[in-house]
C-alpha cells in the first residue's frame, strides 16, 4: 500500500502530533487558483474537494464532470510549480444526495456511477454518504443507521472495484456525516447538538461490518476519517463557536482507533483559536467553503465601492449586476434565505451567491470592475476605508495595489488563518 497524506497524519496524531489538514471544497476559479498558488509557494499539501453537488457526472451546478474538474485543478498545480505529491484530490459526500427525489433504487444506482468517477478520475480521498433519504424512504423518520452503513458499504465496493480494474491508487475513506442522525445538524435556541462517542462508535462498527459484507473488509484498513459533529456550524441568525468542554468526550474516544482521525465540516468562520483547538481535538481535518467565497465576496465589495468613489456614474455596478442575476434565477437561495432577502443576498453567512460568480454577466463586470482599477491611481485611503486588513498588509509590502492582487490577498487572510491553526504537512 502506497503512503498517502492521510496515512501520515492519522500516524502523527496518534503519537501526540497536532497537525492538521485544510481541505478546499470551492470551485471558484480564484479560489483554487490561491490554494494552489499559496500551497506552492509555502510547498505544503493542498487538499482540494468536490461536493457531489457541484460536481457529477452529469455536471453538477459547476457542469464539470469529476475528470474536468480534476484536470482544472492539475493544470493549476502544474501552473503554479506545485509538486504532484503534494495535491491531494478528495470527492465530498459522494453518495445519492444529488438525486435523493428520486427512488432509491435509482438514487443509488447514480450514487454508484457518481463514487466510480471520482475513484477513476484519481481523487484519492472518498468521502461516502448515504446518510439522506430517498424519494422512497419513510419521510417521517431518519434514515436507520444500518441502513445508512449498509449503502455506504455497497459504494465502498463499487470505489474498489473500480480502482482495481483501473489500477489506479487505491481510495482513502472518509465515512459518517456532520449532520446527527436524530434532529440534523442545526438545532433551535436550545443549541447545537454535538456527537456523542455512542453514535460514533455505532458508526464505525456499522459501517465495518458492511464493508465486510460488501466482500471489502480489507478496504477498511484504508478508512482514515470518521466525521463527527464537534458543536461548530454557521446559519444566517446564529455562529456556534467551537466548545472545547462539550466535545471533550469525543476527544478521548478517538484515541481507541489508531488508524482514524475525525473530519470536521462547516469550520468557516470559526476564530483561528478555535480551530486550533479542533485539530489538538483530533479533528484533523477541517473544511472550510463558503467562507472562502464569502471573503472573495468581501473583496470584490470592497473593490466596488473603491471604484463607485473613483469612477462615479462610470463605475462597473457589479454589486447590482449580481443581485439581479440572483433575483432572476433564485433556485439557488429560495428556500435558504428568507422571503424579503436583499440584506440575505449580499451578505449571508451560507453565501449563496457563491453560485452566481460564473454567470457571464458577473464575470463581465468583474471584469470591468478590476480594468477600471488598473487604469487609475488608487488612493490608500480608499483601500484603508474598504479594506483595511489588506491596507496594513499593502503598508507592510504583502500585497500591492493591483486589483486582482487585492482580491487574492482577501482569500489569502482565510487560507493563512488555517494554515497557522493546522501547522499543515
Amino acid at each position: 500500500m502506497k503512503p498517502h497524506v492521510l496515512d501520515e497524519l492519522t500516524t502523527q496524531q496518534h503519537a501526540g502530533i497536532a497537525v492538521g489538514l485544510t481541505s478546499v471544497c470551492s470551485a471558484h476559479p480564484l479560489v483554487l487558483d490561491e490554494a494552489i498558488r499559496f500551497g506552492a509557494a509555502g510547498n505544503h499539501v493542498v487538499l482540494i474537494e468536490a461536493t457531489c453537488n457541484q460536481v457529477n457526472q452529469e455536471g453538477g451546478y459547476t457542469g464539470q464532470s469529476p475528470e474536468q474538474f480534476r484536470r482544472v485543478v492539475t493544470d493549476l498545480a502544474a501552473q503554479h510549480g506545485l509538486d504532484p505529491h503534494r495535491l491531494v484530490l478528495g470527492g465530498d459526500h459522494l453518495g445519492p444526495n444529488p438525486w435523493r427525489h428520486q427512488p432509491m433504487a435509482t438514487a443509488m444506482s447514480k450514487a454508484d456511477e457518481l463514487v466510480r468517477s471520482f475513484v477513476l478520475a484519481g481523487y484519492t480521498k472518498i468521502h461516502l454518504d448515504a446518510s439522506m433519504r430517498c424519494a422512497d424512504d419513510d419521510p417521517d423518520a431518519p434514515l436507520p443507521a444500518r441502513e445508512i452503513a449498509d449503502r455506504t458499504g455497497r459504494l465502498a465496493a463499487v470505489a474498489e472495484r473500480a480502482a482495481t480494474d483501473a489500477d489506479v491508487d487505491l481510495p482513502r475513506y472518509v465515512i459518517g456525516t456532520e449532520v446527527p442522525v436524530p434532529g440534523g445538524g442545526q438545532s433551535d435556541a436550545h443549541g447545537i447538538h454535538v456527537s456523542t462517542s455512542e453514535d460514533v462508535a455505532e458508526t464505525i462498527a456499522l459501517a465495518q461490518g458492511a464493508f465486510g459484507k460488501y466482500g471489502v473488509g480489507a478496504a477498511w484498513d484504508r478508512v482514515r476519517c470518521v466525521v463527527a459533529q464537534p458543536g461548530v456550524e454557521f446559519s444566517d441568525a446564529e455562529l456556534f463557536e467551537y466548545d472545547k468542554a462539550a466535545a471533550s468526550s469525543l476527544a478521548g474516544f478517538i484515541g481507541r482507533y489508531q488508524d482514524l482521525v475525525f473530519e470536521a465540516h462547516s469550520t468557516d468562520y470559526q476564530t483561528e483559536s478555535a480551530l486550533r483547538s479542533l485539530i489538538e481535538d483530533h479533528f484533523a481535518v477541517l473544511k472550510v467553503g463558503p467562507g472562502l467565497t464569502f471573503a472573495y465576496r468581501e473583496g470584490v465589495f470592497g473593490l466596488s465601492l473603491i471604484e463607485d468613489e473613483i469612477m462615479g456614474a462610470s463605475a462597473s455596478g457589479v454589486r447590482g449586476i449580481l443581485d439581479a442575476v440572483m433575483v432572476a434565477d433564485p433556485q439557488y437561495w429560495r428556500g435558504y434565505y428568507p422571503d424579503d432577502a436583499a440584506f440575505a443576498r449580499k451578505y449571508s453567512r451560507s453565501d449563496r451567491s457563491r453560485y452566481y460568480w460564473p454567470r457571464a454577466e458577473v464575470v463581465q463586470a468583474v471584469g470591468v470592475m478590476v480594468d477600471n482599477l488598473r487604469g487609475r491611481t488608487i488612493p490608500a485611503e480608499l483601500v484603508s476605508q474598504f479594506l483595511p486588513v489588506q491596507y496594513g498588509r499593502l503598508r507592510e509590502g504583502l500585497v500591492s495595489l493591483d486589483p486582482l492582487d487585492l482580491l487574492r490577498d482577501k482569500v489569502r487572510e482565510v487560507l493563512e488563518q488555517y494554515l497557522s491553526a493546522t501547522s499543515t504537512l
